[in-house]
């Protein structure tokens, strides 16, 4: 073995809808929404189509969709430059493991990259100690002296 995933990372299109709704309805599962993937891929679907965000794929060499992360643009008064929300990210419980989170995160900051990007940013809960060691391996810096509102309407 190489040490070379056996997946590739690319950028999704509406072609992938089909695949990717089925995941991303896991996704809202995992943060307790019911299942509805008719939601999942008209929301995917509108996304893509009106260019408002950007969605990787892992694929297995077979074309099977084994995880995602989708990034939100967004701009920085203060720095008056434009950066990138990874607003998602999530892996298919059976291609946990496998460096696929990894790839997909390291995916997201030559994006990030190539776009020119002052930064790009996420959020993970308190509890998700897992997902912070991930993201602090690959470079995040936690931030601190901020806090987080939200304003449900």
């Amino acid at each position: 073995m190489t040490g070379t995933p056996a997946f590739s990372i690319v950028r999704a299109t509406p072609a992938d809808l089909d695949a990717l709704a089925p995941l991303f309805d896991g996704y809202r599962m995992f943060y307790g929404k019911p299942s509805n993937v008719a939601v999942a891929r008209a929301f995917l679907q509108e996304r893509l189509d009106n260019d408002e965000s950007v969605i990787f794929l892992a694929r297995e060499g077979d074309g099977s969709v084994l995880g995602f992360t989708q990034l939100y643009p967004c701009f920085s008064s203060v720095s008056a430059r434009r950066l990138w929300i990874l607003n998602d990210l999530f892996v298919s419980p059976a291609a946990r493991r496998r460096g696929v989170a990894k790839s997909l995160l390291r995916r997201a900051r030559e994006h990030g990259l190539e776009t020119g990007v002052i930064r790009l940013t996420l959020q993970t809960g308190h509890d998700n100690a897992q997902a912070q060691a991930l993201y602090e391996s690959l470079g995040w810096v936690r931030q601190e002296g901020m806090y987080e509102y939200a304003l449900e309407l």
